[in-house]
C-alpha cells in the first residue's frame, strides 16, 4: 500500500510579480519600435532596423511575460491540478526562442549590408539611439527586482536590457558615421548585437528547457540525496527516485522508501516529518512524495527508473 504526502514549504518567500512594470514597459517598447522603425526607413540605418526589430520582440515579449505572470496567479482546480505554474517558465523559453531567432535574422541581414555598405543620414540614428537608451533604461530599472528571483521576468528583463546595449551601439554607430564617414560600422554593430543576443537567450533557453522537461536541477545530487536518507535509522534502502523543478518556486520528489521493519502509518508520519525537513534544508525540496514498502519483491538497487 503507497501513501502519498505532500510538504508546502516555499524555499522563495515573494509575494506575486506586479503587472505594472510590465505594463509600462510594453508602452515604453511601442513607442521606440515605431519610432525606430520611422527612423530607419528614412535614415537607411540597418542598425537602427535591426534595433527596431528587437523593440517589436521586446513587445511581444513583454506581452507573453505579462499573460504568463496573470495566469500563474491562478488557483489550481480540478482539471488542472498544477494550475498555471508552468506557465512563467514556457514564457521564459518563447522569449529566448525569439531571442536567438531574431539573431540569425540580423547576422543575415548584416552579412548583405556589409557587402553593399549605403550612406545613412546619422543625425537620426543618434537622436533615436538616444530615446531607445532612455526608454530601455526605465524599463530595465522597473525590471530589475523581479528579474533577480523569476526566470520570467528575467527573461524580459534581458530583452529590454540586451536592446538598451543595442541602442548604445547604434549611438556609438551614428557618431562614427556623422564625424568620421564609417558606413560600414552600421553592419558591423548589427552583428555584434545579434552574437550578444545568441550569448545571453542561449542560457535562459538550456535552464527555461531543463525545467520544461523535468530534468533534475543542476545543483541537486541524486546519490547524495539517498545517501542522506538511507543514514536514518528506520530507512533500509530508497530507490525509484523522480525529482524535478515545477516552477522557481517549487521543487518536487517522489521516491519509493523500503524502511527496516513493518511499521504503522503513525510512526511513518515521524519518519516522514524527519525526511522532509532534511529534504527542504539541505536540498532545498518542498514539495515530498514517499511510497513507503516492507518485504516488498521489487528492485531496491534501481535508484532512477521510468
Amino acid at each position: 500500500m503507497s501513501h502519498s504526502y505532500n510538504h508546502n514549504h516555499s524555499h522563495h518567500n515573494h509575494g506575486d510579480l506586479k503587472g505594472r512594470p510590465l505594463v509600462i514597459s510594453i508602452f515604453l517598447n511601442i513607442l521606440i519600435t515605431v519610432a525606430q522603425v520611422i527612423g530607419g526607413l528614412l535614415s537607411g540605418s540597418l542598425a537602427l532596423l535591426s534595433d527596431a526589430l528587437h523593440n517589436f520582440t521586446d513587445v511581444l515579449s513583454l506581452i507573453v511575460s505579462y499573460i504568463a505572470n496573470v495566469l500563474s496567479q491562478k488557483k489550481a482546480s480540478i482539471n488542472r491540478t498544477f494550475g498555471y505554474k508552468r506557465a512563467e517558465i514556457l514564457a521564459a523559453f518563447i522569449n529566448a526562442s525569439t531571442l536567438i531567432i531574431i539573431a540569425v535574422i540580423l547576422i543575415i541581414e548584416a552579412i548583405k549590408r556589409f557587402q553593399n555598405p549605403q550612406e545613412i543620414e546619422s543625425n537620426l540614428v543618434i537622436w533615436l539611439s538616444l530615446l531607445g537608451i532612455v526608454a530601455n533604461g526605465i524599463s530595465v530599472l522597473l525590471l530589475k527586482k523581479d528579474a533577480d528571483v523569476n526566470m520570467n521576468m528575467r527573461s524580459a528583463y534581458l530583452h529590454l536590457f540586451t536592446d538598451m546595449l543595442a541602442s548604445v551601439a547604434v549611438l556609438i554607430g551614428g557618431l562614427l558615421m556623422k564625424f568620421y564617414q564609417m558606413f560600414w560600422v552600421d553592419s558591423v554593430l548589427t552583428l555584434a548585437i545579434a552574437l550578444y543576443l545568441i550569448w545571453v537567450g542561449y542560457d535562459l533557453l538550456k535552464n527555461s528547457f531543463k525545467v520544461l522537461m523535468l530534468f533534475t536541477p543542476e545543483d541537486i545530487q541524486v546519490k547524495e540525496i539517498v545517501k542522506e536518507l538511507q543514514q536514518l535509522t528506520e530507512i533500509k534502502n530508497v530507490h525509484h527516485i523522480h525529482i524535478w523543478q515545477l516552477n522557481e518556486q517549487e521543487i518536487h520528489l517522489e521516491a519509493h522508501i523500503d524502511f527496516n521493519k513493518d511499521i504503522l502509518i503513525s510512526q511513518f508520519d515521524v519518519v516522514l516529518h524527519k525526511i522532509e525537513e532534511l529534504l527542504y534544508h539541505k536540498f532545498e525540496i518542498n514539495h515530498v512524495n514517499i511510497q513507503p514498502e516492507f518485504g516488498k519483491c521489487d528492485s531496491k538497487d534501481v535508484i532512477v527508473q521510468d
